[in-house]
């Protein structure tokens, strides 16, 4: 799987979704004046989350009284985002939709999902239709131009290799001069070939395509190529079913990857004081061990940060 290299999309108001498995309960208090809502939700495999006020109290006013958001996304894209239930389009599951909702809990609103055209995310922010996106977006720069992002994690490359690691590769630096596997026209492609151009003087890298991940892997079994490279996310993933057959490298300089670029919610630029307040959100999530549950639940531990961040992109 490829984190997305597409527009974001924004979120407006509706009431939680609430499906068996994915987004648990939620129950609100309504309040008065500066006092504010307090929003509860189970989150599977997590427990309760709830309200602190004095985070509650960073929400711009204007949705802190309505108390409600709409977030635009584009299911399926595991473990990111995808359907509760086969045949429904309104029910969400996935890492994406846990921590938002879990964030948003924490800052007293309701959150609800809609599904949009992945193409129609950025057009929808802009054109103010929602009030957030999220779905394994990539924070791009030249998306800070229509979206503030509160980056939640970072992915970038892994490297895969055969069982027992026979070529010892442990970073970037060991693919010089080896065969290595990814797909085609995918960001490893590029940087790869630039990689191999600046720093493996006389022992190019042989970088070889395929259409799809899975022939990339396959490849690597049957001893085409020494290495495949692919989003860790996906190889994260892949790999406890290949257990026997092919090993996932970690490198302690690059937890989160080579290259590791972050994943965001988007946000609306001109309300970047609600990004804020999610920022915010996010990091007492982290804190408290809460954040760490949630990429548990979704075997998504190696993408985790330790500070919630706002428009950190790489490129």
């Amino acid at each position: 799987m490829r984190i997305r290299h597409l527009a974001l999309a924004t979120t407006a108001t509706a009431l939680l979704a609430v499906t068996a498995g994915c987004g648990g309960d939620s129950s609100s208090t309504a309040a008065t004046g500066d006092e504010v809502k307090t929003v509860t939700v189970t989150i599977a495999g997590v427990g309760e989350v709830t309200t602190d006020a004095n985070l509650a109290r960073k929400v711009p006013g204007d949705v802190r009284d309505r108390g409600t958001l709409t977030v635009a996304t584009n299911a399926p894209y595991e473990p990111f985002i995808d359907f509760a239930e086969e045949g429904r389009t309104d029910a969400f599951k996935g890492l994406d939709h846990d921590l938002f909702m879990a964030a948003s809990a924490r800052l007293g609103i309701k959150a609800t999902f809609t599904q949009q055209p992945f193409d129609g995310l950025v057009p929808g922010l802009q054109a103010a239709k929602y009030d957030a996106i999220a779905g394994g977006i990539t924070d791009k720069k030249e998306r800070q131009q229509v979206a503030t992002f509160v980056d939640y994690s970072a992915s970038g490359t892994g490297f895969l290799v055969k069982t027992g690691n026979p070529l010892a590769v442990k970073t970037v630096a060991d693919l010089c001069g080896r065969k290595v596997a990814v797909q085609k026209a995918s960001n490893q492609a590029k940087n790869l070939a630039d990689y191999s151009k600046s720093d493996c003087a006389g022992r190019a890298i042989e970088v070889k395509e395929y259409p799809e991940n899975p022939q990339a892997v396959q490849a690597l079994i049957a001893g085409n190529v020494d290495v495949v490279a692919a989003t860790k996310v996906n190889l994260v993933d892949i790999a406890p079913g290949l257990a026997g057959k092919a090993d996932l490298v970690e490198d302690p300089s690059a937890p989160n990857g080579w290259l590791a670029s972050p994943n965001g919610f988007g946000f609306l630029k001109a309300q970047k004081e609600l990004a804020q307040a999610y920022q915010a959100a996010v990091q007492s999530l982290i804190d408290d061990g809460t954040y760490t549950k949630i990429l548990a639940q979704w075997k998504q531990e190696p993408i985790a940060i330790k500070q919630a961040t706002i428009d950190q992109a790489i490129d």
